[in-house]
C-alpha cells in the first residue's frame, strides 16, 4: 500500500515538526491554525492594521500581507509597529512573488514569509526546455545561489518560511521535465526544501496550492510520501484551495480539497481563499476545523490491507451500467424529499425543474435532479420526463405505475419481486449482514444506496466500498449523508468533505444529501445545489460555469467582488465553461491555469485577456473589457445565447 496517512478507517492526524511563527506554534501538536490575507493596498498603513485587527477578531491567528517590491516590505514595519502599538501581537506573513531582495528585507522584519518555488528564482515564459542531467543539475546550483540568501536571513532573524507552491505557477523548468502534474508540483518545492536543509534551516511549513481540488489533494499526498522517502522531516502543512472563487461555489471547492485532507488527517494551518472580504474567510475555515474534534467518538472499523484505489491520480472505481447509473455515466444527483408530506408541481422549482402553466410544459434547468425519493409519501401527479420517482418498498409493490417508479428496499427478507430494471438497496455501511455480498454478485439491476452514522462516515463508507473492490462487485453506488438542521455554510461544508473525500478518490455514481428534519423549500434547493456543487468541483459532473477568481490581495487592480458579479450576471449560464478573474499578473495566466478563458489585471483601469495561457488582448479598458472577453468566447464557438435572448 502506498502510504500518505496514518489510517484510512480512523481519524488520526499526522504528527509534523513544531515550527514557531512568533509567539504561536504550528505543527506537533497544537491545534489546526486558521489564517487569511489582507486586501488593502500595503502602502495603505492604517488600512492594513485596520483589516487586520478585523480578520484577528474573526479568529485569524496568522495575518499574510503582500510585498511585491521593496517599499511594500519596507511598509510592513511600520503596519507590524501600528498593530503592537494597539496591542495586536498576531504574528505577520510577508508573501513574495519575484522580487528575492523584497524577501530578504521582510524577513528581517515579520515572523514568516511566503516563497513561491516557480517564480521565486525562476522566470516563466510558457517555453519547453530540454534538459540533461548536467545542465538540470546548473539549474539547482543557480536556484541555491538566488535561494540561500533570504535562508541565511531567516535563520538569523528567527523568522519561519512557507514554500508555497501553486500549480499554476509552476516554473518552464519543472514543467518540462516533470509536466503539468502532482508531481511537478512536489518536485518544485522539494529543490528549495532540500536547499534549506543542507543549511540546516527547518522552520520549514509547505504548501501545495490549485484551483483544481483534485489536483491539490494529489499534490498533498505525494508530497508526505516524499518526505518520507527521502527521510527528509515531516513539515507542517498549509492548506488552501488558490483561487476558489465566491459564495457557494467557494466553500463547496474549499471543503471538497481541505476538507479532504483534513479526513486524511493533514494539514496544521488552513486559509480559505474566498473573493469576498478576508474577514468572512476565518469562519468558514474554522467549520472545517472544528469538526474533527467529533472524529474521536467514532467506533473502530476494520482497518484496510488492500486498497486498489490510487491516491496520486485520479480514476473512476468501475462499475457496470444499470440504467443511467455507474459505468460512463455522470454522477445522478437524488433529492430527498421523503419528510415533505404532501409534494406539489411548484416544489420542484428547488430542484431544477420548473412547471410552465401557460404552455402546460415543465422546463429543466442545469441543476435539474435526476431521481426525487418520496418514501412513503407518493407523488401523485405526473413528473417531467427529465425526474423519474423512487419509492420505499412497501408503496412500490402497491402501486399501480411500477414500471416508471423505482423501489428503495432496506430489507431484503421481506422483498417479494424486483423492478426489472432499477431497484435501489440501501445499506448502512457500520452494520450490514454479510449475505448482501452474495446477492450483489448475482444481480445486474442493483444500484447501492450506502450510508454511515459514524462520526467518520467517509471511512466507513470507504471501507465497504473497498470491500466491493476486493470482490469485484461492480454495482454502482449512491453516497448519502443525513444531516439536522444547520446552518448554510455548515452544510455546504459537512457535504462537501463528506462527499468530496470520496469522490476525489473516484467513488460514487450519485450523491443523495438528505435532511432528518422536515425541510423548507429552500432547504431543498440548498441540498440540490449543494450536491451539484460537489459533483462539479470534483470534476465528475460539470453543469455549470466555473470561475476560477482570485481572493484578492494588495496586488489587485480592480475591485474583484465586483467584477467577478459582473462577469457571473453575464456569463452564468455557459455550462462547462471555466473562466478565470485575477486582479493581477501574478495570479494572472499561471493561477488560472485551469481556465478556457482568462480577466487579468495589467494596470490601473486596463485589463488583458487570455485564451487558455495564450495572450490574446492586452490592456483593454475595463470598461470595454467584458464585452471584449464575451467576443472571444465567441470566436472560440463557446457562446450560446441565455434562455429567451434571440441571437
Amino acid at each position: 500500500m502506498i502510504s500518505y496517512c496514518n489510517s484510512l478507517t480512523e481519524y488520526s492526524r499526522r504528527k509534523t515538526r513544531e515550527v514557531f511563527i512568533g509567539d504561536i506554534p504550528l505543527g506537533g501538536n497544537n491545534p489546526i491554525r486558521v489564517q487569511s490575507m489582507t486586501t488593502i493596498d500595503t502602502m495603505d498603513t492604517m488600512g492594513s492594521v485596520e483589516q487586520t485587527l478585523r480578520m484577528v477578531e474573526a479568529g485569524c491567528e496568522y495575518v499574510r500581507i503582500t510585498a511585491p517590491s521593496i517599499k511594500e516590505a519596507q511598509n510592513l514595519e511600520n503596519i507590524k509597529n501600528e498593530l503592537r502599538k494597539r496591542g495586536c501581537n498576531v504574528p505577520l506573513v510577508a508573501d513574495i512573488h519575484f522580487t528575492p531582495n523584497a524577501a530578504e528585507l521582510a524577513a528581517t522584519i515579520v515572523e514568516k514569509v511566503r516563497v513561491n518555488p516557480g517564480n521565486y528564482a525562476d522566470k516563466k515564459k510558457f517555453e519547453q526546455i530540454e534538459y540533461t542531467d548536467q545542465t538540470y543539475a546548473d539549474e539547482i546550483r543557480r536556484i541555491e545561489d538566488k535561494f540561500s540568501p533570504l535562508v541565511e536571513i531567516c535563520k538569523k532573524h528567527g523568522t519561519a518560511m512557507r514554500i508555497g507552491t501553486n500549480h499554476g505557477s509552476l516554473s518552464d523548468r519543472i514543467m518540462s521535465r516533470y509536466g503539468d502534474t502532482p508531481l511537478g508540483m512536489v518536485e518544485s518545492a522539494l529543490e528549495f526544501i532540500r536547499i534549506c536543509e543542507l543549511m540546516d534551516y527547518k522552520d520549514l511549513v509547505i504548501s501545495m496550492k490549485s484551483s483544481n481540488p483534485q489536483v491539490m489533494v494529489q499534490a498533498y499526498r505525494l508530497l508526505v510520501n516524499k518526505l518520507d522517502e527521502e527521510g527528509l522531516e515531516p513539515y507542517p502543512l498549509h492548506l488552501g484551495v488558490t483561487e476558489a472563487g465566491e459564495a457557494e461555489d467557494g466553500r463547496i471547492k474549499s471543503a471538497v480539497g481541505i476538507g479532504t485532507l483534513l479526513e486524511d488527517g493533514l494539514g496544521d494551518t488552513v486559509r480559505v481563499s474566498l473573493t469576498e472580504e478576508p474577514e468572512v474567510e476565518a469562519p468558514v475555515a474554522q467549520i472545517m476545523v472544528d469538526r474533527l474534534s467529533k472524529k474521536s467518538n467514532q467506533s473502530k472499523i476494520e482497518s484496510i490491507e488492500n486498497y486498489s484505489i490510487h491516491p496520486f491520480e485520479y480514476h473512476r472505481r468501475s462499475t457496470e451500467e444499470v440504467l443511467n447509473f455507474g459505468h460512463e455515466n455522470v454522477p445522478r444527483v437524488i433529492a430527498d424529499f421523503s419528510k415533505v408530506e404532501e409534494v406539489k408541481p411548484k416544489d420542484l422549482k428547488a430542484i431544477g425543474h420548473s412547471y410552465l402553466p401557460e404552455l402546460d410544459k415543465w422546463g429543466m434547468n442545469d441543476l435539474g435532479a435526476d431521481y426525487i425519493y418520496s418514501g412513503s409519501n407518493p407523488i401523485d401527479f405526473m413528473l417531467p420526463n427529465g425526474l423519474k420517482e423512487v419509492m420505499d418498498y412497501e408503496g412500490w409493490q402497491s402501486c399501480s405505475d411500477q414500471r416508471n417508479k423505482f423501489p428503495l428496499i432496506t430489507d431484503l427478507q421481506k422483498v417479494e419481486s424486483f423492478h426489472e430494471k432499477l431497484n435501489f438497496i440501501e445499506v448502512n455501511a457500520d452494520n450490514y449482514d454479510q449475505t448482501i455480498f452474495g446477492l450483489l454478485e448475482k444481480t445486474t439491476n442493483t444500484v447501492l444506496i450506502l450510508y454511515s452514522e459514524q462520526s467518520h462516515a467517509t471511512a466507513s463508507i470507504r471501507r465497504f466500498v473497498v470491500e466491493l473492490m476486493n470482490r469485484n462487485i461492480q454495482v454502482p453506488v449512491v453516497l448519502k449523508q443525513v444531516y439536522p438542521e444547520l446552518t448554510e455554510d455548515e452544510l455546504m461544508i459537512y457535504a462537501s468533505t463528506d462527499a468530496g473525500t470520496l469522490y476525489v478518490d473516484g467513488i460514487g455514481d450519485g450523491i443523495m444529501l438528505s435532511p432528518n428534519f422536515k425541510p423548507s423549500v429552500d432547504t431543498l434547493r440548498l441540498y440540490n445545489n449543494t450536491a451539484f456543487g460537489i459533483l462539479q468541483a470534483a470534476r465528475t459532473r460539470i453543469t455549470k460555469t466555473e470561475y476560477i477568481s482570485c481572493p484578492s490581495c494588495g496586488r489587485t487592480l480592480f475591485d474583484l467582488q465586483e467584477t467577478t458579479a459582473m462577469i457571473r450576471k453575464r456569463t452564468d449560464h455557459l455550462k462547462g465553461v471555466k473562466i478565470g478573474i485575477m486582479g493581477c499578473i501574478v495570479n494572472g495566466p499561471g493561477e488560472m491555469a485551469d481556465a478556457d478563458f482568462g480577466y487579468v489585471g495589467s494596470g490601473k483601469g486596463k485589463i488583458t485577456l487570455y485564451k487558455g495561457q495564450e495572450v490574446v488582448k492586452r490592456s483593454v479598458p475595463s470598461e470595454r473589457a467584458l464585452d471584449e472577453l464575451i467576443d472571444l468566447i465567441k470566436e472560440h464557438g463557446k457562446w450560446v445565447e441565455p434562455e429567451g435572448v434571440e441571437a
